[in-house]
């Protein structure tokens, strides 16, 4: 359930405070600055989670925030920001690094430190965030990355995969699904940051995994898809079905297996939630690519240790033990 507010249905005297608390609920601790605080204060607010990550959409009459030093230090938020601007252009300002940025643009913020950012009249912006945990990078790489984002060849795949993002974040974040979402834009980020940061060697590293960072978030954004065969995989990223395979070969990692693994897991996380309760084994098992349901619970039992109707009653029973078979399997869980 994403978190959203709209001062449109507030009265104009509580907006202010409103937008202030949001905002803070939102992202980090900062001061909210309105360009015309006496006039018509228009703000919505929304926020997604994708797993990890969350999709945070603002869109505002003018704005500033203003998150200072003292701020910082008291919440240091580890956390990137990776951000589309929609309207208007945004200033922005961190770490001595002053920049436009025009609707259509991306930019990183590290919410971990102070920062300036605002845009003047209607204005609107959506970003992912992504605490610096996953990222898995040195804090040095990632602050050097955000000088150089337009150096990367993955900054028109990341920008136009955050405006994605941004665009379907309420149907996205309650896909079975929004969780695997969540880890292939993370990965994504990833790349992209150690490729604007030159980060030697960890960049070379993560630019020969990039292409198989492409089609595993391509894959995940997919796995609903009964046509996801490795031929439209391989079209989709105008490679051959050969050189997909050999790209997963040199990383030692099955395409097939790992397809039908994420698809298990994704109808687990399906069968849990008790609002597809009405939706019967078989329904899920198709909807997840299995048009057999008896190899379905076959191979959900197989890496699950349980049966699909097991959990189901497992689930609604009670929350799962952290030490049960089909709790355990979440650890061997591998990209």
């Amino acid at each position: 359930m994403g978190f959203v507010l709209d001062t449109a249905d507030l009265p104009p005297g509580e907006r202010i405070d409103a937008v202030h608390a949001a905002m803070m609920e939102a992202s980090v601790p900062s001061h909210v600055i309105h360009e015309n605080p006496g006039g018509d204060v228009r703000t919505r607010l929304e926020v997604w989670d994708l797993g990890t990550a969350n999709v945070f959409v603002a869109r505002s009459s003018g704005l500033r925030l203003l998150r200072t030093a003292k701020q910082a230090r008291q919440d240091a938020a580890p956390v990137v920001a990776l951000s589309v601007q929609l309207r208007a252009d945004g200033h922005h300002e961190q770490l001595g690094h002053r920049q436009t940025v025009p609707p259509g643009a991306l930019m990183m913020a590290d919410l971990s430190s102070p920062y300036d950012f605002s845009w003047s009249g209607d204005g609107a912006a959506g970003c992912i965030q992504i605490p610096f945990e996953q990222i898995g990078l040195p804090i040095d790489v990632i602050r050097r990355a955000a000088v150089n984002l337009r150096d990367s060849p993955l900054y028109g795949l990341m920008t136009d995969h955050v405006a994605h993002l941004v665009r379907e974040a309420p149907s996205l974040s309650v896909d079975p699904a929004a969780h695997l979402l969540g880890r292939g834009s993370i990965e994504l980020a990833r790349a992209l940051l150690a490729s604007a940061a030159h980060a030697e060697p960890r960049a070379r590293d993560v630019l020969d995994e990039t292409l198989l960072t492409q089609i595993r978030a391509y894959c995940r954004r997919h796995l609903v898809d009964p046509d996801l065969r490795p031929a439209v995989i391989a079209a989709a990223h105008n490679i051959s079905v050969r050189h997909l395979y050999k790209i997963c070969a040199q990383a030692d990692f099955s395409l097939e297996q790992w397809i039908i693994g994420e698809r298990l897991r994704g109808a687990r996380e399906e069968l849990r939630r008790p609002e597809h309760r009405h939706r019967t084994i078989a329904m899920v098992a198709s909807r997840w690519g299995f048009s057999d349901p008896t190899h379905f619970t076959r191979r959900f039992r197989r890496l699950h240790g349980v049966t699909p109707r097991e959990w189901r009653r497992m689930s609604a029973e009670q929350p799962v033990p952290e030490n049960s078979p089909a709790a355990g399997s979440r650890a061997t869980e591998s990209d």
